[in-house]
């Protein structure tokens, strides 16, 4: 199990922070390189910590393991900004397909059922007017 990362005070950010930048600087604490996983498992090799027949799965073990941090990384920002989000009170992109759904679905009825018939005020007004009654 990987180890808990340290609670950091929330610096104040930028109004209009660039997500990417952030989310990439986040990655290199977590995200390794091959060439990296091999240098670690070699330190480990020359300890005696691992025998040399093992580094290979070794490797790929490291590896595999900063994946998985970096996946949780990803979780954990996206979860957050989706809590912002709707703190904030925004729609979500799941909440506009729901809208565009309901949008479209009301206009198909709308279709199928014709050209709305005129009320009752709408008949009364395009009544004719009676001529003037000669005198």
């Amino acid at each position: 199990m990987p180890p808990k990362l340290p609670t950091i005070p929330t610096p104040t950010m930028p109004a209009n922070p660039d997500w990417q930048r952030v989310l990439e600087t986040g990655m290199q604490f977590t995200e390794l390189r091959r060439s990296q996983a091999r240098a670690i498992v070699s330190d480990l090799v020359a300890q005696g910590r691992l025998g040399r027949d093992q580094m290979s799965a070794a490797v790929d073990e490291v590896i595999e393991i900063s994946r998985r941090r970096s996946d949780d990384l990803r979780k954990v920002v996206q979860n957050e900004v989706q809590r912002q989000l709707g703190a904030l009170g925004l729609a979500t992109r799941s909440d506009l397909n729901a809208l565009e759904r309901r949008l479209t679905r009301a206009n198909r009825e709308a279709k199928k059922a014709g050209p709305a018939k005129k009320t009752a005020s709408a008949k009364k007004k395009a009544a004719p007017k009676s001529a003037p009654k000669a005198g």
